[in-house]
């Protein structure tokens, strides 16, 4: 099913991605971190559909619709570096804050901050351009939340 959506990650010089795919490859990036810590919590699944319900405008079928894809294409997907790429051609600097606020919403949902999903957080704000400065600010908005 998403081996097209695949094979357009991984081309050397991929295009820009569409509206659908875009999202489809930023909910994938949060499931990723989602079980970057190998437990992939009811917590963190309830606020990867609220971020999609709430960034795209969707209904609770739709952003689970949209979470299991993501789901399916996050465990055939070979790399986190493809997905922030696709991300970071498609999406605005001042998204990819918003991106990097998402991330850290579902990291830090449970409670605690585990290493793994730190690093994966770190290394996409580093491949979308985003500044450790701003991530750190990003961060901190979404602790005081």
């Amino acid at each position: 099913m998403f081996a097209d959506f695949l094979k357009r990650l991984t081309a050397p010089a991929p295009a820009p991605l569409n509206d659908t795919d875009a999202r489809l490859a930023l909910t994938a990036l949060l499931v990723r971190i989602a079980r970057a810590d190998g437990d992939y919590a009811p917590a963190e699944i309830e606020r990867i559909d609220r971020i999609t319900k709430q960034r795209y405008g969707l209904s609770p079928f739709e952003a689970t619709a949209l979470r299991n894809d993501a789901e399916t294409l996050e465990a055939e997907a070979p790399d986190t570096v493809r997905f922030t790429r696709a991300i970071k051609d498609a999406v605005d600097y001042e998204d990819r804050i918003g991106v990097i606020e998402a991330l850290w919403q579902v990291v830090m949902v449970d409670g605690e901050r585990d290493a793994h999903e730190e690093t994966i957080v770190r290394l996409a704000a580093n491949l979308l351009g985003i500044s450790d400065r701003d991530s750190a600010l990003a961060r901190q908005r979404i602790a005081a939340r």
